[in-house]
């Protein structure tokens, strides 16, 4: 296990002492590797790609019983279903997920030759477990500036509308930080922040995805999820991504892995695949 020390949950002072840019900076690319033209495009108007082919269902079903296993543990250790957060640090066939050179291939394409992969977190939503995910944008829980980084949300499980997907308002990453709530208990939210009326910020859109496929999203695009009513689990493994340029305050460097090209600047840390399972 890791000895790094960094802010696991930033308060919202530390945020506003970091003096971030939350600005949309669209990806310039006009040769991209994996994605299209259309596709890159698409982020840069719509804040996401989705959905993205990356495992088979042979592969899949293997990342599936190893986390099966994996929540057993972490369940009889004290932890739950949303507690399993970087995860890269300590497990290494999360590492090898996060390192996926298809994955890396596709984040490239949107941040450019020089990507830090730094964040990895199960979502695992059990039936019926009355848990929502509140609207909100990633890049409020982040102390990384200026605001070029992506999650990618692997399904483990098929994800629709049933078990509870995730849902994007299009278009809404070109407003920059929005004006949130502390969640109450009354929500039953996995997160503590809120965004209300989303509509007004674009159109919802459901992203729905094969167990195997991913769906990328801008740090700035607002996106949620219902409470899953359903007898089926939704699980996924979000991936996180930035530039290599992007500074990480808190201490957050220290959660980084080199996924491409290089650290012009010698910020992040490159850890190596840990050796738990």
């Amino acid at each position: 296990m890791t000895t790094k020390q960094f802010s696991v949950i930033p308060t919202e002072d530390e945020l506003k002492a970091i003096g971030r840019d939350l600005r949309f900076h669209p990806t310039h690319n006009d040769q991209p590797k994996a994605l299209t033209k259309q596709q890159i495009e698409h982020f840069n108007q719509s804040g996401f790609v989705a959905p993205l082919d990356v495992y088979s269902g042979a592969e899949i079903q293997e990342i599936r019983n190893y986390f099966d296993d994996l929540l057993q543990r972490v369940v009889a250790a004290g932890g739950n279903s949303y507690s399993i957060s970087s995860a890269h640090l300590r497990y290494g066939p999360v590492y090898d997920i996060l390192t996926n050179r298809k994955i890396v291939d596709y984040v490239s394409d949107l941040l450019g030759e020089n990507v830090i992969a730094w964040g990895s977190h199960f979502f695992c939503k059990m039936p019926r477990d009355g848990k929502a995910v509140a609207w909100h944008q990633d890049a409020s829980y982040w102390p990384l500036t200026p605001s070029k980084a992506v999650t990618v949300w692997l399904a483990i499980d098929d994800a629709d509308i049933e078990n509870a997907c995730m849902k994007f308002i299009a278009g809404s990453h070109h407003f920059g930080h929005l004006t949130y709530r502390e969640s109450s208990p009354a929500d039953h939210n996995v997160l503590n922040q809120s965004i209300d009326n989303p509509e007004q910020y674009g159109e919802v859109v459901i992203d729905e995805l094969r167990a195997g496929q991913v769906s990328i999203h801008s740090d700035l695009l607002l996106h949620g999820s219902e409470a899953n009513d359903s007898d089926r689990r939704r699980c996924g493994l979000t991936l996180r991504y930035c530039a290599a340029d992007v500074h990480a305050a808190l201490g957050w460097n220290e959660k980084g892995v080199q996924v491409r090209g290089q650290d012009t600047k010698g910020h992040w840390s490159n850890n190596p695949r840990p050796e738990g399972r």
